[in-house]
């Protein structure tokens, strides 16, 4: 869209949020860069520049600027929609691969060379993957120095970088700012209970308890209707693993260096983010992966404005504009879910869940409330015996089959996934059919276009919609709302009364 000038200059004439993290505007004048809905005076159009990334910005001379925080905005959509090089590439380094891998692990994933990778993201994004991780990098340091009391040094560490001084040469670069300015200037500007302050725990002798805990914002793109996407999460919360206590979703994380706990609560202009970590070094793989499982990095203005030109679909629109598609953040996990839960209800899905967690699932410690268990991963689910199963001999093949191809590393369900290779993978395993892989595709891969019309509930939407029943004159139906069938799904869905379409009490 950078590349759309005239398009750009009224985008931010005009202020409009819903194109923030779509594009970056320099301006050569002050030698700053903002996101379109920068609160200033719109500068004049001759002295304006547009770039597709914050990093290009940042490579171009620019910093960022001090009112909107362009580093904030929400990402762009792009990434999770697109299934080409690029966007894979995108999901990658925002779960933090090149700072774990470099760029060769980058690119050994996606199947190219570091030159191919490197020369694609530059033609596309005016940054390569180094400068796209660094600019990640810079986010995740002003978070921490704003809103934690930690000592510079562990922020430096915290964020990924290798030295202090590239962490202090990084933030006055692209902030103007010294780290110890950035976080005086925010101490004179906000009263300290906005500050949400690392807090250490006591160690135990039992299991590693999250040594800090921090409280952050997530910004979206409006309109965001919470009650299918949180109820949807609240409704098939495996007990512990999940929960839902206080008005927030609660889970367990997985991460590289550690564990960590998030709590999740949905405001009107944000989502509440408290996070809490056994090692600093996982918090920016965290946030990514909490923003991709409450999908907010979608655009909802896009998605609905398709699905309102269908006359079935557009008083399901105009009702709760919107809806997101509850995701994940282990594809592995919910692969395992989805067969657990194939032609059985949502209880006896969470039951199945549960006794996995409980006789494999590593115990951790919750200070804040009722979690106990992180769930296992493919290697821990290995050696399961069949025989423990309480379900049908079949599934239990289909599930250990799965299990077996997962830990072998023979499917490849990470963010980084190619979509179509995954769903051929998926279907070779016996006992995986069309809707326990489009079920993966939508909810684990994250493919806006997934789509289940084998699916109960979307059958009985359909039926008192009036749209064809069969999966085959249903799909046909179903190309007009193509590429977000997933979320024609949530409209679908919600046409029912099910726990899924509402938050709890």
């Amino acid at each position: 869209m950078h590349e759309d000038v005239e398009r750009c200059v009224r985008a931010v004439q005009s202020k409009d949020a819903r194109f923030d993290g779509w594009f970056f505007t320099g301006v050569v004048t002050t030698g700053i860069y903002c996101r379109p809905s920068c609160p200033v005076v719109p500068p004049k159009p001759e002295n304006m520049r547009f770039y597709p990334s914050a990093a290009a910005a940042q490579q171009a001379g620019f910093r960022a600027c001090k009112r909107c925080r362009p580093d904030a905005s929400p990402g762009s959509p792009q990434w999770n929609e697109r299934a080409d090089v690029v966007a894979r590439a995108m999901r990658l380094i925002a779960d933090g691969i090149v700072d774990r891998e470099g760029v060769p692990g980058l690119a050994s994933r996606l199947g190219y060379s570091t030159r191919q990778i490197e020369r694609q993201l530059q033609a596309e994004l005016g940054a390569g993957p180094l400068a796209l991780a660094r600019a990640q990098r810079a986010q995740t340091a002003r978070l921490l120095i704003e809103t934690s009391a930690l000592p510079m040094s562990d922020v430096a560490f915290a964020a990924g970088f290798a030295s202090i001084r590239a962490f202090n040469d990084t933030v006055r670069e692209v902030f103007a700012l010294t780290p110890t300015e950035l976080r005086d200037r925010v101490a004179r500007g906000h009263p300290a209970s906005r500050r949400a302050a690392a807090s250490a725990v006591q160690p135990s002798t039992e299991a590693a308890v999250p040594e800090v805990t921090l409280a952050l914002r997530l910004p979206f793109r409006a309109p965001l209707f919470p009650d299918n996407l949180f109820g949807h999460l609240a409704a098939t919360a495996v007990p512990g693993v999940e929960e839902w206590r206080d008005g927030a979703y609660r889970r367990t994380l997985r991460l590289p260096n550690g564990y960590g706990i998030v709590a999740l609560r949905p405001h009107p202009d944000h989502v509440q983010c408290t996070l809490s970590l056994t090692d600093l070094r996982d918090l920016t793989i965290a946030i990514s992966r909490c923003r991709r499982m409450l999908d907010l990095d979608a655009d909802p203005v896009a998605v609905d404005d398709l699905l309102r030109t269908d006359p079935v679909l557009a008083p399901l629109v105009d009702k709760a504009p919107g809806r997101r598609v509850p995701h994940t953040v282990d594809a592995a996990e919910f692969a395992v879910r989805a067969v657990l839960g194939q032609q059985v209800s949502t209880a006896a899905a969470r039951t199945h869940a549960a006794r996995l967690v409980t006789a494999h699932g590593e115990q951790i410690v919750d200070p804040g409330g009722g979690l106990t268990h992180l769930f296992p991963d493919p290697a821990a689910l290995a050696d399961l015996d069949p025989e423990t199963l309480a379900f049908p001999k079949t599934r239990r093949t289909t599930l250990t089959s799965l299990v077996a191809a997962l830990a072998a590393g023979e499917i490849d369900l990470g963010v980084g996934s190619d979509w179509i290779e995954a769903r051929s993978q998926l279907a070779e395993l016996p006992g995986v059919g069309p809707w326990t892989i489009e079920t993966i595709a939508m909810r684990a891969l994250g493919d806006p276009d997934a789509f289940i019309p084998g699916d109960l509930g979307v059958k009985i939407a359909a039926d008192g919609l009036g749209l064809p029943t069969t999966p085959a004159a249903l799909t046909r139906r179903a190309a007009a709302w193509r590429p977000w069938r997933a979320y024609a799904v949530q409209y679908l869905w919600a046409t029912g009364d099910h726990a899924i379409n509402r938050l709890p009490a």
